[in-house]
């Protein structure tokens, strides 16, 4: 539980017992969490989990049934300069007639920044040579960065980003994770939402993740694996000897497959042991590491609005 006074630091953000109903329907159900100032934060979950409600909420542009959220100790309506407290990027849209720089410009004279500031983000986001482009002819990939330009106009402590990567290609993906850092780097506060988990495993610090308008788990990637029990896999041409060894004192444990043996429950140096007393040759004996992606289904497995049947085909839920 977030304290009032914890509440108030600068650059983090609060959600605290967030609901939003829509008549009978629960969008967001009572979910709290915090994202800290310096760090990334990936905020994950189903289509339908509630991640766009949440972000507007945040931003004032949604009111909660109940609950509250806050940045730097306060709801956004009452920060005093919100542009220079929050960037955000949610559903980019720009005049199709106006150039990069135009739009830009537009938000620096609603803001009251110099119109020489609109140059700098767009050099920032790598658009400065399309600056004078009209933005109707922009990539998807060119209008999420002149979203993310958008954003950035003024100099924010705190950025909140819904699909940045949508549309990027490879490298742009890969200058995201790189900006993203950089930012965080000079003690920024973000969060991103984001369906490229693996791409998100790369960038952030922390996830958030929701499924049905809940909190499902919040932490690092190595504390949520931790979370689960962990599994080494073992390769070797005859591992009858360590089988047999392992099933006599570890029932349950172990597992055969087509390759060689799966022991759960048991430090991967323990197995190492047993496998040198019964003198077994080993081919290959490593922890079998979960990555975001695993962990990600693991935890939201049948909560979306879609479901995954064993043979891989997809059903709507009901």
């Amino acid at each position: 539980m977030t304290t009032a006074s914890s509440a108030a630091v600068e650059g983090r953000i609060v959600a605290s017992h967030l609901t939003k109903k829509y008549g009978d329907a629960t969008a967001v159900d009572d979910l709290s969490f915090t994202v800290e100032p310096g760090s990334i934060t990936g905020f994950l979950g189903p289509n339908g989990a509630g991640k766009s409600t949440t972000l507007r909420m945040l931003l004032g542009l949604g009111s909660p049934t109940s609950g509250s959220s806050s940045i730097n100790g306060r709801p956004y309506a009452e920060l005093t300069d919100p542009l220079r407290v929050v960037g955000s990027v949610l559903d980019p849209s720009f005049h199709p007639g106006r150039s990069g720089r135009d739009h830009l410009r537009v938000y620096c004279a609603a803001a009251g920044l110099p119109d020489a500031r609109a140059d700098e983000v767009l050099s920032l986001v790598g658009l400065d040579k399309a600056a004078r482009r009209k933005a109707g002819g922009y990539s998807l990939g060119m209008r999420q960065r002149l979203g993310l330009a958008t954003a950035l106009l003024g100099d924010p402590q705190i950025l909140i980003l819904d699909e940045p990567a949508n549309g990027l290609d490879p490298e742009g993906i890969a200058w995201l994770r790189r900006f993203l850092r950089h930012l965080a780097g000079q003690g920024r506060t973000i969060l991103v939402s984001s369906h490229l988990l693996q791409e998100v495993e790369q960038t952030v610090d922390r996830v958030v993740i929701i499924a049905k308008g809940r909190l499902v788990r919040e932490g690092t990637v190595a504390e949520l694996s931790g979370s689960l029990e962990r599994v080494t896999l073992v390769r070797g041409p005859d591992l009858s000897r360590l089988e047999a060894e392992l099933r006599r004192a570890h029932p349950r444990s172990v597992e055969r497959d087509a390759q060689g043996l799966r022991v759960t429950g048991l430090p991967t140096s323990e197995v190492g042991e047993v496998a040198f007393a019964t003198q077994t040759v080993l081919h290959e004996l490593v922890d079998d590491k979960k990555d975001l992606e695993y962990l990600y289904f693991q935890l939201t497995a049948g909560q979306g609005e879609y479901e995954t049947a064993p043979d891989g085909h997809e059903g709507h839920r009901s």
